[in-house]
Formats: structure tokens, C-alpha cells, sequence
């Protein structure tokens, strides 16, 4: 059973850079075929795919998002992160790591629990 876990700060003040971590356990980043991602919600509006770091190492990031994101990975402690710079107000959600499936649709299996993350002074 593939679990994954979000961690990091709560609350992030204005311009400043948003960093979450994704601790997985139960499968290895490093597997074919698997991506991992990172999805935002936030508050009363739908799910935002943001970007995903693949088994190799290879980064996608969403169009609107790619010039403050960066996904990056630590195989060695299997985990991923995000970073989301310059934010603001509008970049409170929640967060969630997700596992990807590749192939000729991609879709998400598993799931990280969320964390809240507020953009406030």
C-alpha cells in the first residue's frame, strides 16, 4: 500500500517562497511508469494540477504556474517537493501529493491526506 505524506508551513507570508515536502513509503519514486505530483484546491474553487516529477527525474509543470514552480526530488530519503515562489493570497489551498499513473492517460491512484497552506501577512 503506497502511502504519501505532506509536510511543511502552514502559513507563508506574501512574496515569499512556498516549500512542501512528500514523504512516500510503501512504493519507490524511482519505479517506471510512475509520476508524482503535486495538485492544489483552494478555497470553493476545484482542483489545480500544478506539476509532477517522473521516475526519472523528468519535471512538468502547468503552463500557468511554471515560471514560480519548481518540483524537484531526494531519492535517497523518497521524497519529492515543491516549490512555489513569489506568492500570494491567492496561492492559499490545499495542498496534495499524488501518485500518477503513466501511459496513454495519466491518472491519479493514490492520494496525500492535504495540508492547508494560507498566504497571509
Amino acid at each position: 500500500q503506497v502511502q504519501l505524506q505532506e509536510s511543511g508551513p502552514g502559513l507563508v507570508k506574501p512574496s515569499q517562497t512556498l516549500s512542501l515536502t512528500c514523504t512516500v513509503s510503501g512504493g519507490s519514486i524511482t519505479t517506471n511508469n510512475y509520476y508524482w505530483g503535486w495538485i492544489r484546491q483552494p478555497p470553493g474553487k476545484g482542483l489545480e494540477y500544478m506539476g509532477a516529477i517522473s521516475f526519472t527525474g523528468n519535471t512538468y509543470t502547468s503552463p500557468s504556474l511554471k515560471s514560480r514552480t519548481s518540483i524537484s526530488r531526494d531519492t535517497s530519503k523518497n521524497q519529492f517537493t515543491l516549490q512555489l515562489s513569489s506568492v500570494t493570497p491567492e496561492d492559499t489551498a490545499v495542498y496534495y501529493c499524488t501518485r500518477i499513473v503513466g501511459g496513454y492517460t495519466w491518472y491519479s491512484d493514490y492520494w496525500g491526506q492535504g495540508t492547508q497552506v494560507t498566504v497571509s501577512a
